[in-house]
């Protein structure tokens, strides 16, 4: 699985990052599959409809197919094998971008906003490869800065890491 991490702090722009990526690599004829990673704990089921009591009962993995989506629900291995796990999901895809998980394996761009007040993450992890930001940066670092509006450039990083041709 190719993927990259879109990473950054809570509200810098990581969904619609994400989003602006997903439709370019699309119209460049790219197949995309995402994952949005969350910390928190939260139900993703609509508790008592016939899925989620599946799913109490012990169905692991529960699924359930609509005709526009399919859910599937199965316990979480511990990291970093999930990915391991969601490889055959993603086994035509040409590249998996991932929103969040900072402390997973494998390359990451940040997204950053000034006037949020925040450090950059790019200065305690290494596997950052790119700074996505359009202010300028509190403290030097040795990776590419990309400008928030250059999607070609994003792009151009991205498929470099993961040595797809663009």
């Amino acid at each position: 699985m190719k993927r990259i991490h879109i990473v950054g702090r809570r509200n810098h722009g990581k969904t619609t990052l994400t989003v602006e990526l997903v439709e370019a690599l699309c119209q460049r004829g790219f197949k995309v599959g995402t994952l949005k990673h969350s910390s928190h704990q939260h139900e993703l089921d609509t508790p008592g409809k016939d899925s989620h009591r599946h799913r109490e009962a012990g169905g692991d993995p529960a699924t359930i197919i609509t005709p526009q989506t399919t859910g599937v629900y199965f316990k979480t291995p511990p990291p970093p094998q999930i990915y391991d796990k969601l490889v055959p999901l993603y086994a035509d895809c040409d590249i998996v971008l991932v929103e969040g998980n900072i402390d997973a394996e494998g390359p990451k761009i940040e997204v950053w906003r000034a006037v949020r007040g925040t450090e950059l993450l790019a200065l305690t992890h290494d596997d950052i490869t790119a700074v996505i930001t359009d202010d300028p940066l509190h403290s030097p670092v040795n990776i590419p800065i990309i400008p928030r509006q250059s999607v070609d450039e994003m792009l151009q990083h991205i498929c470099q890491i993961l040595q797809i041709k663009l």
